[in-house]
């Protein structure tokens, strides 16, 4: 989803809210909204918020706690929640944040791809090191609006780590020299989730590990 979709929505719930605001009124001793449209903007906005940022998100669970009653104040609470995301994703820290957190994923699968070399096992350590690299493929196509699917037989299927390596380089998310040490590390992956594990050696899968730990450290903010 891009960022403009993303500004849309939220601009339509911070509207959502102010049309919440306007139907105060005095209720006995309190001051209330109405209590449809408050539980409305309630729930669509915690539903954005949560496919955004997820369920331990600081913006998420504010917003879970502090506006939870239909009331003036607490409408005006989620407003300022959602003005913040706004910022936040006009300012590009969305995808850096995704970025930092895709970063510490793979750095957690290239660390167990390492101790497995360590330990001496170097086909489940070019299979870890190899899902990492895919998976990077596959978030940096998102990030570039890149399709990451193909349509076979009336299915959408995903492509292929090689297809996928072309669109990148062929969109200049990275350059030719780039694309051909991707496809010789899917290759090394290649060979071991085959069983091919004659094709190469512990001292190849120390290189690719090094070499792909290097690769997502230069393209992870492209």
């Amino acid at each position: 989803m891009n960022t403009e979709i993303l500004i849309e929505r939220v601009e339509e719930l911070i509207t959502l809210g102010n049309n919440v605001l306007k139907t105060e009124a005095q209720s006995g001793q309190f001051i209330r909204v109405d209590l449809v449209l408050f539980y409305q903007f309630r729930a669509a906005s915690m539903s954005f918020i949560l496919k955004l940022f997820g369920l331990t998100h600081p913006y998420f669970t504010d917003f879970s706690e502090k506006v939870s009653d239909a009331q003036p104040s607490t409408t005006k609470r989620g407003i300022g929640i959602l003005s913040a995301v706004k910022g936040e994703i006009e300012n590009g820290w969305l995808t850096t944040t995704r970025g930092l957190i895709s970063a510490d994923i793979f750095a957690d699968f290239l660390e167990m791809a390492e101790h497995q070399l360590n330990e001496g096992y170097k086909d489940p350590a070019a299979i870890l090191a190899g899902t990492a690299l895919e998976q990077h493929l596959r978030i940096l196509c998102k990030t570039h609006q890149i399709d990451v699917e193909i349509e076979r037989n009336g299915k959408l299927v995903p492509k292929k780590a090689d297809v996928v390596n072309a669109d990148l380089c062929k969109t200049g998310v990275y350059n030719k020299i780039d694309q051909k040490n991707v496809t010789y590390l899917l290759g090394i992956r290649n060979n071991a989730a085959h069983g091919e594990f004659e094709q190469y050696d512990s001292k190849q899968v120390e290189l690719m590990i090094v070499s792909i730990s290097d690769f997502i450290g230069r393209t992870n903010d492209t």
